[in-house]
């Protein structure tokens, strides 16, 4: 051993960084490998990971919900009223974001929003009134994912509101979206005054009339290439959307051109349209959402189909376990706050927006929008790094969404439980920043990611399933 220590120490250190930094003090050479044990240290959940890596029954599941992902093709069919798309809304019953949770447990936004969507139906006549009614149970609520649908931030739908339907023409799956009101004193963040009410029951109207007319006017509806062309534009199609929104304007234009409508319609639609950058984050997400419910429900696939956040809890759902969500509590979210707000001021993550990150998008594509991190923190190179860092955690890239800047190679797509829970490196989501009071509105923007408990849950259900074990 003498003559080992009179040589100048070259060391490997695994886990705790303190060793290296000791070592590196004394003068020695380090390399430091960061790990941690799967699974937290939970050694029975360990023994599950390991029987379940390659295993042939995951493996082939795997590939077959994989490729129904790549396969999908969204396109934009229709925009017409919820009631009329999703037949759960013929009832009096109002969509949230999120996995399902109890009015009386819902945070500030969410219950802000269902009051303004109450008022805004008619049920109510006071938002006193709307409190009573949703607390009493006489309205239901249920997430938008129990019926194939997506909102931002609260993401209420209720009957009259128009959505977006988007299908895959590959398999015939629709899935459906609100609209994005702008920026200010919206519903997604819990606001309910007049002017609210009064901007939604516009949407409803006069734009929901004039935009119907041009979505059955388009002349092409394929929203796949218009994204890929938008990440080539500096989008990630999650908290940045100007290049798609844009791309979107000049083909609703087109489509309004020749139409018979009210000219002063026209206008002031298309004016709402030009005047918000995130007009077409709720396409979107229709249309990742419609990409991952072709992936979902193969026996046996560890793929992630769901990220949802209802402002309380954070809950995800794998192919493989069918419509069983697997729930932790959500994690605060890292960022950039409006002059004024901080982290003490925030709502825990919301919305069902982190299905672009689902899809291989967002936060997995931030490689493709340096200029994102002026909205949500860090450095260019840091947007980058977060994109190599997700191909730790999935299935393959996506080659229909390529990234410049990873020399035109596709985005991290096909989230893998197994793979989130064996190497400890969790999704991460760009998202807004709400404020836990309704109504106040967005109050920054910034990084987060899923809890692990969620994969924890998820992937012990998976073995169970596998093992012919109830759990």
């Amino acid at each position: 051993m003498k003559p080992l220590f009179e040589q100048d120490l070259k060391v490997v250190n695994v886990g705790l960084q303190g060793f290296a930094t000791n070592i590196a003090a004394a003068g020695g050479q380090v390399t430091h490998l960061s790990w941690s044990p799967p699974a937290g240290a939970d050694a029975a959940l360990g023994w599950m990971l390991a029987g379940m890596t390659g295993e042939p029954r995951i493996e082939e599941a795997n590939r077959a919900a994989y490729e129904r992902y790549l396969g999908a093709q969204p396109r934009l069919v229709d925009f017409v009223l919820a009631r009329d798309a999703i037949p759960a809304l013929a009832e009096r019953r109002i969509l949230h974001s999120g996995p399902p949770i109890a009015w009386r447990d819902m945070c500030g936004p969410q219950q802000g929003a269902i009051c303004g969507a109450i008022l805004y139906e008619g049920w109510a006549g006071s938002l006193e009134a709307a409190e009573k009614l949703a607390a009493s149970g006489a309205v239901a609520l249920a997430p938008c994912h129990a019926h194939g649908a997506v909102g931002p931030m609260a993401g209420i739908i209720s009957p009259s509101m128009p959505v977006w339907v988007v299908e895959n023409t590959a398999a015939g799956n629709r899935a459906f979206c609100n609209v994005n009101e702008g920026l200010g004193k919206v519903l997604r963040f819990g606001a309910n005054a007049p002017e609210v009410l009064e901007r939604l029951r516009w949407l409803g109207t006069e734009f929901f009339a004039t935009m119907q007319a041009a979505v059955r006017g388009l002349a092409d509806a394929d929203l796949k290439p218009l994204m890929a062309q938008a990440l080539h534009m500096g989008d990630e199609l999650h908290n940045r959307n100007a290049a798609a929104s844009g791309l979107m304007f000049k083909r609703l234009a087109l489509a309004l051109l020749g139409s018979k409508l009210d000219g002063g319609a026209i206008g002031r639609a298309l004016a709402f349209v030009a005047g918000n950058d995130h007009f077409f984050l709720n396409l979107s997400m229709a249309a990742c959402k419609s990409m991952m419910d072709a992936a979902h429900g193969v026996p046996g696939s560890s793929l992630v189909t769901v990220m949802a956040r209802n402002g309380v809890n954070f809950g995800i759902r794998l192919s493989g376990t069918g419509d069983r969500w697997f729930q932790a509590p959500a994690n605060p979210v890292d960022g950039l706050y409006f002059p004024g707000y901080t982290i003490e001021d925030a709502a825990a993550d919301l919305g069902d927006s982190a299905i672009t990150e689902t899809s291989g998008l967002g936060g997995f594509a931030m490689a493709a929008s340096p200029a994102i991190v002026q909205f949500v923190g860090g450095t260019p190179a840091d947007a980058t790094a977060n994109s190599r860092r997700m191909l730790s955690i999935t299935l393959g890239s996506n080659p229909a969404f390529t990234l410049p800047a990873l020399n035109f190679g596709g985005t991290p797509a096909g989230i893998d439980a197994r793979l989130v829970v064996d190497s400890g490196i969790l999704p991460i989501i760009n998202t807004g920043i709400a404020h836990k009071k309704a109504g106040v509105g967005q109050i920054g923007a910034g990084i987060t990611s899923a809890p692990m408990a969620c994969f924890n849950l998820a992937l012990a259900a998976l073995g169970d399933a596998l093992a012919g074990r109830g759990r």
